[in-house]
């Protein structure tokens, strides 16, 4: 299997489209690493991506039978471009269908190559199904984003260069997946030309399906993604990329949201340039394999895939870069109502530096703090912290980890509403497109009643949505049928102490 991949991979016409990117060393990181780290800048392709590589060696090996019907593909970002880009420096007609999601940045980005665009439904399956059969119904040639010999092919040319660039020891290169295109070709080029370097996969842990795949043995299909890491926002890994993976990859790591962010800012920091959330990945699995292996003077690669990012989406990624590197710690504190209070909390909290504070009166005996508080030493530090407060007498709930106090308390302090009966709280995910609001308004009718509604979105194709419904005992049951029947991602929040401290009633 490596001897017919690294011969396609030798003979992908990926070069007519495509950069030789940099290979350059992150300086900050690796002083703060204790090793040296690479970047492969694939972030400086005409695209912003490593994607027009695959998709051009693909497209270029068409029949010329094939090329007069022209090319689909469905995608709502870097594959789209890729093949636009490719389809017009052959002179081949293009359609690319994304979902009705898609941010209006990356629709004209495609449309700026020259191909067509089909709207078609709110998720990546939507869009696919409808290519395929379009695709079989007019005789055009389906372009895959991963699942095709030529496409891996294609991508793994990224793996040979890198070779070619770092002619030293390299102990580890880090990869992004998502359907495992990338991974699979620099896999097979990099066990064999030099099979003693490792090579491991990094995934969101929000959408990690090559890890369940070859943690399983077999490659299954999540039954849903979170999309923050939207370029890696996919369900099943390709069938023969996890034929590759099972056999080449040494491992998979899983990083979360706020690891991807702290990523971004380092890429930053180091490159001045800012990449999307699947671009980090790579940064962010270096980061953890290094403190999980505690290794020292070691070569190790990041691919930065692509920079494709909605300007929007930089506020939420600022919000939470510092809590991924561990540099901030958001607190639930109560505190006496009484004058000199504050004084004393603050003379806990000692010389750190407040990022955030947020007060809300609870009673005439108490009130409740929201402090985001900046740290030196990360969660070592942070968890002394607590300890500290508990010690003189504080209650204290760290929310550090609190997906619903990040997202949404902090914005909301000071919401209580003494009486409020039989009230449940929510998470949602709402695709964004018009009538959204208006499908989720209508599944509620009249049977309950909305008491809480914050909302925020960050440049992403989809809102989050925090809601407080007042549902009695006797119709939760057909409540939740209802959400069920709605298809929006969701998650009750009803018992996370964050609500209770800030919103909820006693």
């Amino acid at each position: 299997m490596l001897k017919r991949y690294l011969k396609l991979i030798r003979e992908s016409r990926v070069y007519d489209v495509a950069e030789v990117t940099p290979l350059v060393v992150a300086e900050r990181l690796t002083r703060r690493l204790g090793n040296p780290v690479w970047m492969k800048r694939e972030d400086m392709q005409p695209v912003h991506s490593f994607k027009n590589r695959g998709a051009y060696n693909k497209i270029s090996g068409l029949p010329e039978e094939e090329r007069k019907a022209g090319v689909i593909a469905a995608s709502a970002g870097n594959h789209a471009q890729g093949v636009a880009l490719a389809a017009r420096k052959l002179g081949i007609k293009a359609l690319i269908v994304m979902p009705q999601t898609t941010p209006s940045i990356k629709i004209e980005a495609v449309r700026d190559y020259g191909a067509s665009i089909k709207l078609v439904g709110d998720a990546y399956d939507d869009a696919c199904a409808w290519a395929t059969a379009h695709a079989e119904e007019k005789g055009m040639a389906f372009i895959h984003p991963y699942d095709d010999p030529l496409t891996i092919a294609g991508q793994g040319t990224v793996g040979l260069e890198i070779l070619d660039q770092h002619e030293d020891d390299i102990h580890a290169i880090f990869i992004p997946v998502g359907g495992g295109g990338l991974l699979a070709g620099v896999a097979a080029a990099v066990k064999s030309l030099r099979p003693s370097v490792k090579v491991i996969g990094v995934e969101p842990d929000e959408a990690p399906c090559m890890y369940e795949a070859l943690r399983r043995g077999r490659r299954i299909k999540l039954k849903q993604v979170g999309i923050f890491a939207d370029g890696v926002a996919v369900r099943q890994a390709g069938k023969e990329n996890y034929r590759i993976a099972r056999a080449h990859v040494d491992d998979i790591i899983t990083v979360t949201t706020d690891e991807i962010c702290a990523a971004m800012k380092d890429i930053f920091d180091d490159c001045r340039s800012v990449v999307e959330p699947a671009g980090a990945l790579a940064v962010a699995g270096i980061k953890k394999y290094v403190e999980a292996e505690g290794i020292q003077g070691q070569s190790l690669v990041a691919i930065n895939s692509g920079s494709n990012i909605n300007f929007d989406r930089l506020r939420h990624v600022a919000e939470r870069a510092e809590i991924g590197e561990q540099r901030e710690a958001l607190l639930a504190v109560t505190i006496d109502e009484e004058p000199g209070s504050f004084r004393r909390f603050c003379r806990v909290i000692g010389r750190r530096g407040i990022t955030e504070f947020n007060y809300r009166y609870a009673d005439a005996r108490r009130a409740h703090v929201f402090a985001g508080i900046q740290l030196r030493d990360g969660e070592e530090e942070r968890l002394e912290l607590v300890d500290t407060l508990r010690k003189d007498g504080y209650p204290v709930e760290d929310l550090t980890e609190s997906e619903l106090a990040k997202l949404h308390i902090r914005h909301m302090v000071g919401g209580r509403v003494p009486g409020l009966k039989d009230e449940l709280l929510y998470r949602f995910q709402f695709p964004e497109r018009p009538g959204a609001l208006l499908g989720f308004l209508s599944s509620m009718g009249k049977r309950w009643n909305i008491s809480l509604f914050h909302y925020r979105n960050h440049g992403a194709d989809y809102g989050r949505v925090l809601v407080g419904i007042q549902v009695p005992r006797q119709s939760r049951k057909a409540f939740r049928a209802s959400l069920d029947k709605l298809g929006y991602v969701y998650r009750e929040e009803t018992d996370n102490p964050a609500y209770n401290l800030f919103l909820g009633n006693d």
